[in-house]
């Protein structure tokens, strides 16, 4: 019996973990996606579907990620593949779904050569790729450190509450702008 109870835990521990992922990762790439339309327009852009300072395409992507390739430890070439493929299949499929939903398109890379509807092409297949290795090799790490370390102790239940906090927040902020978008 004790054994479950601690095995439920981890496991408890574990989701908290990559929930936790999953929001440094989308606001770390608001901010990259930020950045970037800074550099290319010369002035602040809203970037991505939400309100908030939040693209949940790379919470996701990231934490997909990190689960496909959790057991290629010093395979860096097969984990920019996984990472090449991934990440252009999870953006097509996003931009498609939006598309769908909203009649909105958030990128179009239609002027990019070898592109696929717009929706996704090979330089940015690559980028992601790159970007992926980047993270897996040398970002999450770091992070990944920091969050075991701030997860020890008493600290679980905080970043618990603040994981709470933060999926309340992001379906209102889904829900409030998907009203926007569909009005």
């Amino acid at each position: 019996m004790e054994k479950e109870v601690v095995l439920a835990k981890t496991t408890k521990d574990k989701i908290i973990e990559y929930i936790t992922y999953f929001f440094i990762y989308s606001f770390l790439g608001w901010l990259i996606e930020t950045i970037y339309a800074v550099f290319v327009h010369g002035y602040f852009v809203k970037r991505g579907f939400l309100f908030g300072p939040i693209c949940p395409i790379y919470g996701f992507g990231a934490v997909l990620l990190l689960l496909a390739t959790k057991k290629l430890y010093k395979k860096p070439f097969l984990k920019f593949l996984i990472a090449t493929v991934a990440f252009t299949l999870f953006e097509y499929m996003v931009s498609f779904l939006l598309e769908m939903l909203f009649g909105l398109r958030w990128w179009d890379y239609s002027n990019d050569f070898l592109n696929i509807q717009g929706r996704v092409s090979l330089l940015y297949s690559i980028v992601w790729g790159v970007i992926g290795l980047l993270l897996l090799e040398n970002l999450h790490p770091y992070i990944q450190t920091k969050i075991q370390k701030l997860t020890k102790g008493n600290t679980t239940y905080i970043l618990r509450i603040v994981c709470l906090i933060c999926t309340g927040l992001i379906i209102a902020d889904t829900v409030f702008s998907a009203i926007k978008y569909l009005s």
